[in-house]
């Protein structure tokens, strides 16, 4: 999470967190998670694991890193541990600074990160330097939305930064995702319900290396 928001305001964050979305958890996202992550083999890298709501759909993996830099958010994740069907270690490893080797990943997850990350850029660079050749990035984001809805995003952002933890509703993440080197394989673009209007569409789906394109990465 970005360091714009206070310590307090984290903990408030992270308190809550899981009551906010527990609906949409139920009706859509729960299954967005199995989706993305359940398949996954090899070696994890989780980014902003948050309260680790996605460790009960990870079936695969040799082992995932569930990497959390804010300390509250850590606490509630540890919690969740039980709920784990494969190895688990905890990191305070931030997305920006991965402490990990180069090409140490078969898989990168990111699920509602990228939003409030400091540093966008630096952070999908540093998902393409800790990926294999044959790995990838899996996601599931909220995007600024094309038209007026984007510039009314434009307009909140501001203010929705220090109500969401340092989320940024009108980031362009697709494009950041190609910028780092990335090549998107697999996307979709949906609205889904319930959700904050301020934070729709949203985007799922996979990449990879952009020398590996035509790749099969192993699971």
């Amino acid at each position: 999470m970005t360091g714009c928001v206070g310590e307090r305001e984290h903990r408030y964050f992270a308190r809550y967190y899981d009551r906010i979305t527990q609906v949409a958890e139920r009706r859509w996202l729960g299954a967005v998670r199995d989706r993305l992550v359940g398949e996954l083999g090899g070696q994890v890298l989780e980014i902003g694991a948050g309260t680790g709501a996605n460790l009960a759909h990870y079936r695969g993996a040799a082992r995932v890193v569930a990497a959390e830099p804010d300390r509250a958010m850590r606490h509630y994740l540890r919690q969740r541990l039980d709920q784990a069907h494969v190895p688990v270690e905890v990191s305070a490893a931030r997305g920006e600074d991965l402490p990990f080797p180069d090409a140490s990943f078969d898989a990168v997850v990111s699920t509602l990160v990228l939003c409030s990350v400091s540093d966008l850029d630096r952070t999908l660079a540093e998902v393409r330097r800790v990926l294999k050749p044959t790995g990838r990035f899996v996601f599931c984001e909220h995007v600024r939305a094309p038209g007026v809805r984007g510039r009314i995003q434009d307009l909140l952002t501001p203010v929705w930064r220090r109500l969401g933890a340092g989320c940024h509703p009108n980031r362009r993440i697709r494009a950041a995702i190609e910028r780092a080197g990335l090549v998107i394989r697999d996307i979709e673009t949906f609205y889904p319900r319930p959700n904050l209007p301020v934070t729709v569409p949203m985007i799922q789906g996979v990449a990879v290396p952009a020398d590996r394109r035509h790749a099969n990465p192993g699971r």
